[in-house]
């Protein structure tokens, strides 16, 4: 298995789950969303720039 890979996670049964978990983690998630619209950004301003730079 590769580093880079990312590791499967098993699904939660959100029934078990408090109000103040589900709240927990329902920050996490958005957390972990703001990250990865972060680096779709990152990203996109790399392939743009490269773009860029091999334009004719």
């Amino acid at each position: 298995m590769f580093e880079d890979e990312p590791t499967k996670k098993t699904k939660v049964d959100l029934e078990l789950l408090s109000v103040d978990e589900l709240k927990a983690r329902i920050e996490t998630l958005k957390a972990d969303i703001a990250a990865c619209e972060a680096e779709i950004h990152k990203k996109q301003a790399h392939k743009s720039a490269a773009e860029d730079i091999f334009k004719t």
